[in-house]
Parts: structure tokens; sequence; C-alpha cells
């Protein structure tokens, strides 16, 4: 007896071990999973960030070209910052399955939150 889907797992499954690479867009779940903050709402965003959240600075504000000709040490320390918690993070386990999948891969795979 099939089980509902299973002919579709199948035919995923084929695909991407036929594929020469493989995009994922995973969002934010991955990152916060790993430890990341959520950007999504402001309520995240500015726990991470309190001196913007009390200037009641957005994610999309802070991280908009217009903030480094506004404010420039505000921008580049904001970027500094993402960079950091992006170097210092240890990735989700979803990350290394999807790494292991596109092993062999011409193009490899490559995974955007």
């Amino acid at each position: 007896m099939n089980m509902p889907f299973e002919n579709d797992f199948s035919r995923a499954s084929d695909l991407i071990k036929h594929a020469d690479a493989l995009v994922v867009a995973a969002g934010a779940g991955m990152g916060v999973d790993s430890g990341l903050p959520d950007f999504r709402g402001n309520e995240g965003f500015w726990k991470a960030y309190p001196a913007l959240g009390r200037a009641r600075i957005n994610f999309y504000e802070a991280a908009s070209p217009a903030m480094f000709q506004r404010d420039p040490r505000l921008a580049w320390g904001f970027y500094g910052h993402r960079l950091m918690l992006y170097r210092e993070t240890a990735p989700h386990p979803g990350f290394e399955i999807l790494k292991r999948w596109g092993q062999g891969m011409r193009h490899g795979v490559f995974v955007f939150t």
C-alpha cells in the first residue's frame, strides 16, 4: 500500500540526486534555530539592538543604503555586529544535511534565509 505523497517524495529525492545545484529558500527558522535574532518583527530586532529600538529605527531603515548617508557610524556598526553574529553562530544541523545533499553537485547548495 502506497502512503500519500510517497511518489512525490520519491520524485523529489530523484530530482535532488540528479541536480547540478540546489537553491534553498529557508526562511528565518533555520537562522533563529541557530541562535540568530529574528528580524521579521521589531520585537526580535529591537531586543538584539536596543539602541535602535529606543530610537524607533526598524530593520529595513537600519539596513538601507540611506542609513549610510544619514548616519554612517550607526550603519557600519549595525552591519559589523550582524557580520560578527553570523561568524560566531554555529549553524543549525539542517544546514549540514543540505550540505551533504549538495556533495557531488557540480554547483553545490545555496541556502538563503
